[in-house]
């Protein structure tokens, strides 16, 4: 299994590619591939045939996956001056028996 740093329901940085500086939420992540989904980043046209679902058929907007590598989790407590979250580093630590994350830049625990 391989050491991923974001999970489902995180708030993620992009630090590269065409969207970076923007945020969102992940939707799916994919350990196989190193990859994660993240809400509004990565936007690819799909082209669809007619279908029951879609009569029409058409292009349809939708995200595609972006390398764990191009993301950070945005610090839940810090943002910067002018009110942008800020993106940080996780570290792990044991509370009570149990492996939490938490923020480097301000030590809170990631929910």
């Amino acid at each position: 299994m391989k050491k991923i740093h974001i999970k489902k329901g995180d708030m993620v940085y992009v630090n590269a590619g065409n969207d970076k500086g923007k945020t969102g939420k992940v939707l799916t992540v994919i350990p196989a591939d190193d990859r994660a989904i993240v809400e509004g980043i990565n936007m690819v046209s799909k082209h669809t045939k007619p279908n029951s679902k879609q009569p029409q058929g058409g292009i349809l907007k939708q995200e595609a996956g972006i390398h764990i590598s191009n993301l950070q989790l945005v610090d839940p407590s810090s943002k910067d001056a002018k009110g942008n979250p800020v993106p940080t580093r996780v570290g792990y630590k044991f509370v009570d028996g149990k492996k939490i994350r938490y923020a480097k830049k301000s030590g809170e625990e990631i929910k």
